[in-house]
């Protein structure tokens, strides 16, 4: 399964695409350095600039390995909105696949663990515990924790649809 287009819009509306490096605002250190549509990796630092070809490659790449994670941790099939908002979820939080007991993204997260329980009302109920960051409550976060947790295109059902 791919992220549709209406997936990216979604993402794309809360990433947004910056071609300058820049910390991130929630944390306290300022980590992790961020650029283009919410790329991070040792490379980015500051005084980081790129194009906008860049970022849009980096985009398609970190995209395709986000689904590609959300593939190996799901056990359960998922409706196209479902799919979407995991990945957007992921895509932010990351992966978490390094099984160290500690839910630091999808990968060890409730959220999953219910999902793949067949608990959709209860994985829905999830994404809104995730819109901190160093503990504090922000506000763009639960913006997109609400439009990823539906009720559609999010987990509340095995027949979820997207909003028009």
């Amino acid at each position: 399964m791919r992220t549709s287009a209406e997936g990216v819009a979604l993402m794309h509306h809360f990433e947004s695409c910056r071609l300058v490096a820049y910390p991130d605002p929630g944390s306290k250190d300022g980590h992790p350095w961020t650029i283009g549509w919410g790329h991070t990796g040792r490379e980015v630092k500051k005084g980081l600039v790129w194009t906008q070809a860049q970022a849009d490659a980096a985009f398609v790449q970190d995209l395709a390995a986000t689904e590609a994670g959300v593939q190996r941790l799901l056990k359960v099939p998922l409706t196209q909105g479902q799919f979407d908002a995991l990945v957007s979820f992921a895509y932010n939080v990351g992966l978490d696949e390094n099984q160290n007991g500690k839910a630091e993204g999808l990968g060890e997260s409730t959220l999953l663990r219910k999902l793949n329980a067949k608990d959709y009302a209860g994985a829905a109920e999830q994404f809104l515990r995730w819109n901190k960051n160093d503990g504090a409550v922000m506000h763009g976060l639960t913006k997109r924790r609400t439009a990823e947790q539906g009720p559609v295109p999010g987990l509340h059902s095995p027949g979820g649809h997207r909003r028009g």
